[in-house]
């Protein structure tokens, strides 16, 4: 009987994702098509708003010449190193939060301060110091690095003291507590904090190919914008959004290879 009635659960469960799905895909499919009949009954400027179609055979040109696609890789491989250096950054500076409660206290308030610095104000200075290539690097990794400490902090401090307080009873030194405790148990954590990153730092990407760069999407909206060419800014635009799909999908899988290892749940 109880096998039955999770049987039904399961159809249920399956029948409410299907739907979901097809809700999304429905929206999109509205929004789509109400752009498209906006553009053609002239309810707004097709040159100004561009319309679908118009997008559809922009991104087979553009694809076919492959610029497109070279810039989308080169925002995409930047995004991922400004992802990789935030967390690695981030991480080690929760460490030695965690790791010394002093230093933590002395520089929590300057960790706020930064957090709610308009970081493209920063963008003039990273391009004096690190150049217009390594400047894209720069406001990637500053958008995203102090909400990945404060985020990694906060989930070592919602591990159990008590865990900790019996390992420390048995003698366990604070690198053992770190390495079979601490960050084990954060990996939810870390993978919520990638989660945020990837449209923090793609934000902070897009902002260093704003100011500085020669190549990118954000290059290419600058550049469409300039020449007047809507068309162009909004096939960029939605590479963008195709790429932080792709990207938020890895971080899914990696989350999900995460809690078949660490049989934690999400």
């Amino acid at each position: 009987m109880s096998s039955r009635l999770y049987d039904n659960y399961l159809k249920v469960q399956k029948r409410r994702q299907r739907l979901i799905v097809l809700s999304r895909l429905s929206v999109l499919a509205a929004f789509l098509l109400l752009w498209e009949l906006a553009a053609r009954w002239g309810w707004v400027d097709p040159m100004l708003t561009s319309k679908p179609s118009q997008l559809l055979s922009s991104f087979r040109e553009l694809a076919f010449e492959g610029n497109l696609l070279r810039h989308t890789w080169i925002t995409g491989l930047e995004t991922l190193v400004g992802i990789i250096i935030s967390m690695l950054i981030g991480t080690v500076i929760a460490v030695l939060f965690w790791w010394s409660t002093f230093a933590s206290k002395v520089l929590e308030p300057y960790i706020v301060v930064l957090n709610a610095l308009p970081k493209v104000a920063l963008g003039p200075i990273f391009y004096i110091w690190l150049g217009d290539r390594y400047s894209i690097y720069g406001m990637a990794v500053a958008i995203s690095i102090i909400v990945t400490i404060i985020m990694v902090e906060s989930g070592f401090k919602e591990i159990s003291k008590t865990k900790l307080k019996l390992m420390e009873s048995f003698g366990a030194s604070k690198i053992q507590m770190l390495r079979m405790v601490l960050l084990p148990a954060s990996i939810p954590h870390f993978i919520a904090t990638l989660k945020v990153n990837v449209g923090l730092t793609l934000v902070g990407v897009v902002m260093g190919e704003f100011l500085s760069s020669k190549a990118g999407l954000g290059y290419l909206i600058i550049y469409g914008g300039q020449v007047f060419q809507m068309t162009l800014v909004m096939v960029s635009i939605t590479m963008l959004a195709l790429l932080s799909a792709i990207l938020y999908g890895v971080v899914n899988l990696l989350e999900r290879y995460a809690r078949r290892k660490y049989h934690y749940e999400g």
